[in-house]
């Protein structure tokens, strides 16, 4: 059995598989180690927002997703009535798709298999030792090297943990109940339910196999039960009527659970050889549906830099940009999830009373559309230490994500996703415009960039005026050049 890679990456989830595709497109030796021996059955993340889906699209695998998705136009935020919007954002994917985390799951293990990544289960990660050449990994199946390790490995990462990495935050003070029930008396109108009221806060949402609702409570009368305290499917139809109002006829169910409010975000991302992703760099409670997002977000971040870093093509110290773009996400997820938490569980007359407001508030465009970037991940951005021209397109500034566009390349129609999907740089010039060359990163060689010449056909507003734009494989820009 080979024992030694490049990378080793610790945890079979979404986003382990994610952060191996990318190294192993770009031909790193990559193996990834999980102790469980199959894939998980629970679905506990739902929703894959615009932005994952664009990097998605990226790689030219969006479309799967979609089909066995549900489009979701509106999300909530906070239980609030007043839902956020994603249709003022410049993309393919407007809306957010419900999809059960057990199909995503079965996507990227697909998608990593088929690339040739070696997927070890039932390998247990128990001790790692780094030293300058190295880190030395053991698992349940003996030992094993790499010069690269990533934790993937969740909340209770052994990555983390063993490397010293700090984890700060707060414990759980409120327990949600989970489960996947059927029901006898659906809601209607798509049957999505969510509400705050005095007796608690629930939410209800098909899980899109015609059989299954998630319904998700917190009773207003013990908002505090142990974790780990036993679930029935008695227990939370009678919190569900009593919240409600309403007997849904609730009957067997598939998963139950409780979850708590818990937030962490760890200390730093990079940690000598060790980089951590997902879940072993931040915890929350599931609002706004950002968790698995998040995490594979930080998973397309990380893995053309440790791949270029691999490959002596950029220096070690392009990996400390890793930390230093992602982690600022991981607070504001840290943020506003538990801002989300205030508003949705906390059941005085002083709370009832701002969530009115915010309803009220969020029914402005522009607050609307702030907390959608949030959520969506659109408004993600990486800012770069100089001085951004006046000229430049305010959609299209250096760090901010670029939208997808249609392309006439030599007289054949194409896709600005489409020509990124190997993974690379990419310099696209437009040739209806001045030919300019847009700024390198000094330490980038020219002849990895794919170049790409060609005209937008829908003559997107991003693109208004801009001469050239220079890409990061992640699908950020650069830098720009106007006509």
């Amino acid at each position: 059995m080979k024992t030694s890679y490049d990378v080793l990456v610790s945890g079979a989830g979404p986003v382990g598989l994610w952060v191996a595709c990318e190294l192993k497109l770009a031909q790193i030796d990559v193996a990834v180690l999980d102790r469980r021996a199959a894939r998980i059955t629970e679905s506990r993340a739902l929703a894959i927002h615009g932005r994952t889906l664009e990097m998605l699209g990226l790689r030219g695998c969006a479309e799967d997703f979609i089909k066995a998705g549900r489009k979701i136009p509106l999300m909530e935020y906070g239980a609030l009535d007043t839902r956020l919007s994603f249709s003022s954002f410049e993309s393919r994917f407007p809306f957010t798709l419900f999809l059960r985390q057990t199909k995503t799951e079965e996507f990227l293990e697909r998608r990593a298999l088929a690339l040739g990544v070696p997927l070890l289960r039932e390998t247990e990660v128990t001790q790692i030792e780094e030293n300058e050449a190295e880190m030395k990994v053991t698992t349940s199946r003996g030992p094993f090297s790499a010069s690269w390790l990533i934790g993937a490995d969740g909340a209770r990462s052994l990555v983390r943990r063993q490397a010293g990495i700090g984890f700060d935050g707060f414990d759980g003070r409120v327990t949600a109940m989970l489960g996947d029930v059927v029901l006898a008396k659906p809601p209607e109108e798509g049957g999505v339910v969510s509400m705050v009221t005095p007796r608690g806060a629930l939410m209800m949402s098909p899980l899109g196999d015609g059989v299954h609702h998630r319904v998700i409570a917190i009773d207003a009368e013990r908002p505090s039960v142990e974790k780990d305290a036993p679930l029935t499917v008695a227990e939370l139809a009678s919190a569900t009527l009593k919240i409600s109002g309403k007997d849904y006829a609730m009957g067997e169910a598939s998963w139950l659970s409780r979850f708590t409010d818990a937030t962490r975000l760890a200390s730093t991302y990079r940690k000598g050889r060790i980089l951590l992703a997902g879940d072993a760099a931040h915890i929350h409670a599931p609002m706004g549906g950002q968790g698995l997002n998040v995490g594979l977000q930080d998973a397309m971040n990380l893995g053309w830099k440790l791949a270029m870093v691999v490959k002596m093509q950029a220096p070690e110290n392009l990996l400390d940009t890793y930390h230093s773009e992602r982690r600022p996400v991981g607070q504001m997820l840290f943020d506003n999830t538990l801002a989300q938490v205030a508003l949705a569980t906390n059941f005085t007359p002083p709370n009832l009373s701002l969530r009115h407001t915010m309803n009220d508030i969020l029914s402005f465009p522009d607050v609307n559309s702030r907390l959608a970037s949030e959520i969506s991940g659109f408004g993600v951005a990486y800012g770069y230490d100089k001085v951004v021209p006046e000229n430049l397109p305010a959609h299209l500034l250096p760090g901010k994500r670029v939208p997808d566009v249609d392309l006439m390349i030599e007289n054949k129609s194409a896709t600005l996703y489409g020509g990124m999907e190997k993974g690379e740089w990419v310099h696209l010039a437009l040739s209806s415009k001045k030919q300019n060359i847009s700024e390198f990163p000094e330490w980038l060689d020219p002849n990895i960039v794919k170049h790409i010449t060609a005209d937008c056909v829908d003559d997107s507003p991003s693109f208004n005026g801009v001469s050239s734009v220079l890409i990061r494989p992640d699908g950020y820009v650069h830098s720009v050049t106007m006509a």
